[in-house]
């Protein structure tokens, strides 16, 4: 074949390159923008912002602690003659019941000789009041005129007459003193109580300071509990015996039965700080802690057990409710508008275990994100599903 054969075919496969390549690019679809733009809007979901008034519910923890709590000890000595049989630990007794008797025998020797002296120091002043009457007649037969007041006292023996009644005050006091004593021999329960310990039996000799055994009421028990400061002006607490605080409801999920609880009352607010958490603490009131009442049937409550609480707060007006992991980095909360992503700062008034109550930065019904985005910038397009759906709709109805 001939160089120039060879080189019009050349031409020719080049040209028809040519040409197949123009082909290709006249005929390329173009991108439309309405396309891309769906492409790039993020899918999340949204949940409408609620307004209204709600009663947040503050979550804390604590110990149970007795309101009345006593160390038995007697106030006198002397040998333990008889003992209650209630008197145990684990035992329940009421107010005034006797627990202990201290042999009160000499206490009673005691009592009949004060009052031996008592009857004494009286009749000496029956007999002292007699010779005053004597020498008041022998001052008025001889005349006592020229007399000084302090000389006619000493005649009328008013410093013996003050003497005699000066002891017989003295031999009173004695009388009730021996009186009180020979009582302390009888130790009786102070209140209502549950015994929690008994250290003492018959035939123990016994002295003032001996730790006989603690007591503590049954009435009532108290939960103490640790609330940080900024939550106590949300608390409500009692101004005198006939009122109640604020409803606390108490669990111990490790050792009471599923959905069993104890109903108690916020009571006092201990005016310090904890030296390490630095939180408040406040007391609890819970009436019954043994369920000793027959229509009682809830748990028992121990002393020292560590328990949760969640205690109803005072209500809070025209404020949103969001869960409270909505409210993301520096207080502000995520908001869909119109189609574009706005993070909005966020004035909260409150937050507890579950939600943050928000005064201002959002109103209510508007679209609170709750995807987690990965990309967050303010006006970034958004999408969820259901504008989704109303734009396929759409499509399918211009296509008819």
């Amino acid at each position: 074949m001939s160089t120039k054969k060879i080189l019009i075919i050349c031409g020719g496969i080049l040209l028809a390159a040519a040409a197949v390549t123009i082909l290709v690019f006249m005929t390329e679809p173009t991108a439309q923008q309405e396309g891309a733009s769906k492409q790039m809007a993020m899918l999340v979901d949204v949940t409408n912002a609620e307004k209204g008034n709600f009663t947040p519910v503050i979550q804390a923890t604590g110990t149970v602690r007795p309101v009345e709590d006593v160390m038995l000890s007697p106030l006198v000595s002397g040998q333990v003659i008889r003992r209650s049989d209630r008197f145990v630990p684990g035992g329940f007794v009421e107010k005034g019941t006797l627990l202990l008797q201290i042999d009160p025998s000499d206490f009673r020797n005691q009592l009949d000789l004060r009052k031996s002296e008592l009857l004494q120091a009286q009749t000496d002043l029956e007999m002292e009041m007699g010779r005053q009457e004597v020498a008041e007649q022998d001052l008025q037969l001889v005349g006592g005129d020229s007399l000084s007041n302090r000389q006619r006292s000493l005649v009328l023996r008013e410093p013996q007459l003050n003497a005699v009644k000066a002891r017989i005050q003295a031999a009173q006091a004695a009388v009730e003193q021996a009186e009180i004593n020979l009582a302390r021999t009888s130790i009786r329960a102070p209140f209502d109580a549950h015994i929690l310990s008994q250290n003492v039996t018959l035939g123990s000799q016994v002295a003032p300071g001996d730790n006989l055994g603690r007591l503590v009421g049954t009435d009532y028990y108290w939960v103490n509990l640790a609330i940080p400061v900024n939550k106590l002006a949300w608390l409500e607490f009692p101004d005198s015996e006939d009122e109640k605080g604020s409803e606390v409801i108490i669990n111990n999920n490790s050792a009471w039965p599923k959905d069993s609880f104890r109903t108690g009352f916020l009571d006092k607010q201990v005016g310090a700080l904890d030296d390490q958490t630095r939180l408040a603490q406040v007391l609890v009131k819970v009436p019954d802690p043994l369920a000793r009442q027959a229509e009682n049937n809830k748990p028992r409550l121990m002393i020292g057990t560590f328990v949760e609480a969640n205690i109803q707060a005072r209500e809070i007006k025209d404020v949103v409710r969001l869960d409270r992991d909505l409210v993301r980095t520096n207080q502000t909360v995520w908001v869909m508008q119109d189609g574009e992503l706005s993070i909005r700062e966020v004035d909260i008034a409150l937050t507890d275990a579950e939600y943050a109550y928000i005064r201002h930065g959002i109103e209510a019904n508007e679209k609170v994100v709750l995807t987690n985005l990965s990309t967050v910038t303010e006006g970034i397009r958004l999408r969820t599903q259901a504008t989704d759906s109303v734009s396929q709709v759409n499509e399918e109805i211009s296509k008819n």
